[in-house]
């Protein structure tokens, strides 16, 4: 994609994220998840990582997805229709890797989430959101590997990308390429974000619209 085009994509992406947003549903179980009338691009990443701040970012609406205060409490999908009418739809999935959650909550976030990702026909792209400051971690890299059994296509999004150093965000930056190069599912391309400062958001929202596009 050369650059004009990736401007009219971005400039199309923005009228996309600036019309109608809506919370359609929580699915606790699979079997409340709703029909797959149309494409879904999901978001994945620790309990901590700032995923409701960079939805709500994204979506350009502050109360779009619940920030909360206690890590781990959202085990549920929570499905999100974009455009009127409905163009495609947004998946936030329980954050993963909560210290604290009881075994038995983790594995049903397993089970839901793994049976989510190998099922849904209409997924087109799973985010995994990283913390900058961190990198890629041990609990990353289970999801990550779900992800490649999954055959699901994914992108890493790197959270947070205020809090450090321009040289630590180059580094980290390509330390997660040089670690994703190998995994069969992974998109190659890194979109660094902050929420706080609106940082690489119009690129996610191309990179958004670009996924659900794909057939």
């Amino acid at each position: 994609m050369d650059e004009q085009q990736q401007a009219e994509l971005i400039e199309e992406a923005r009228k996309v994220f600036a019309g109608p947003i809506t919370f359609l549903k929580s699915a606790p179980d699979l079997k409340f998840l709703p029909d797959m009338a149309v494409n879904e691009v999901a978001f994945a990443g620790r309990s901590n990582v700032g995923k409701s701040s960079l939805l709500n970012a994204l979506t350009g609406r502050n109360g779009l997805a619940r920030t909360s205060n206690t890590p781990g409490r959202t085990q549920e999908l929570n499905f999100f229709d974009v455009g009127d009418p409905l163009r495609f739809r947004l998946v936030d999935m329980p954050g993963y890797g909560y210290a604290k959650a009881p075994k038995d909550m983790v594995r049903k976030w397993r089970f839901l989430v793994n049976d989510y990702l190998r099922g849904r026909a209409k997924l087109k792209r799973t985010l995994v959101l990283i913390d900058s400051r961190h990198g890629i971690k041990d609990v990353d890299n289970d999801i990550l590997d779900m992800l490649d059994a999954a055959a699901v296509s994914y992108r890493i999004v790197l959270t947070k990308a205020d809090k450090v150093k321009a040289s630590h965000l180059a580094e980290v930056t390509q330390a997660t390429a040089d670690a994703i190069r190998k995994r069969p599912a992974a998109h190659p391309d890194i979109i660094p974000t902050s929420s706080e400062k609106g940082m690489g958001i119009a690129e996610l929202r191309a990179a958004v619209l670009e996924s659900v596009m794909q057939g």
